[in-house]
């Protein structure tokens, strides 16, 4: 049960905690955290699911009803929850998580919902089978390693879109990732595999969880946020 209690201070803590290098620790801390997940990151003002399903949707002409999505770590199934507003009834959910996928099943949105872990396991998904594969937040240090955008790729159908929202998070590693990232995302470019359908930037895309407790009331409140992108794309049609 959510602790209705949890501060904005729990909320840091457990961000700054979830980014074990080691991924077992990793995937226990996750499993503790599952049924504060959302209320943490509310508390947090984290944007990246409603960042990336905006632009979706303001590329989107196909049939929201008849639309396959494929939820790549989908939490406590967040992304399926909004977009089932929108008109979406077909997901197929993938974390890395147990205890995220027992909420996320809890949810009744998803058909399918398979336990992997990103980039030590392959993506559970069948090739060239969804209208949309979106990520919200996963591509970053210590979770999912830059590789996994090709296995996006590739379970997309032709003509399928990619969806990637992130968050540019302080620190040589976060930045490092960023410039990897965008280099692999060109090269799949260059390679065929898909076009670029554009980028969409945000300044607020969450308050930056690793900043100094002591310091936080001291800052403005835009000085509080770390910015993030979502990346579109386009599976080549072949």
């Amino acid at each position: 049960m959510t602790d209705s209690s949890r501060t904005p201070e729990d909320a840091r803590a457990a961000f700054q905690t979830c980014k074990s290098p080691d991924a077992r620790e990793r995937v226990q801390f996750y499993d503790s955290w599952a049924e504060n997940y959302e209320k943490d990151h509310c508390l947090m003002s984290y944007s990246a699911p409603h960042l990336g399903i905006d632009f979706l949707l303001d590329n989107f002409s196909g049939s929201h009803e008849a639309a396959r999505v494929l939820d790549v770590a989908c939490g406590s199934g967040w992304i399926a929850k909004l977009m089932v507003e929108l008109g979406f009834k077909h997901f197929v959910g993938v974390d890395g998580s147990q205890g995220m996928l027992a909420l996320a099943a809890k949810t009744g949105l998803y058909e399918e919902l398979k336990l992997a872990l990103l980039g030590t396991e392959p993506l559970p998904a069948q090739t060239g089978a969804f209208d949309v594969v979106i990520i919200a937040g996963a591509l970053d240090p210590g979770f999912a390693p830059v590789s996994v955008v090709r296995e996006l790729c590739h379970a997309a159908k032709p003509g399928g879109l990619v969806c990637m929202s992130r968050g540019d998070h302080s620190g040589a590693a976060g930045q490092q990732y960023k410039k990897e990232l965008e280099r692999e995302l060109q090269q799949m470019q260059e390679e065929g595999l898909w076009s670029q359908v554009g980028l969409k930037h945000t300044d607020r895309y969450m308050e930056d969880p690793h900043l100094d407790p002591e310091r936080v009331q001291e800052l403005q409140q835009e000085q509080r946020f770390i910015s993030g992108t979502a990346y579109l794309y386009k599976k080549a049609i072949h």
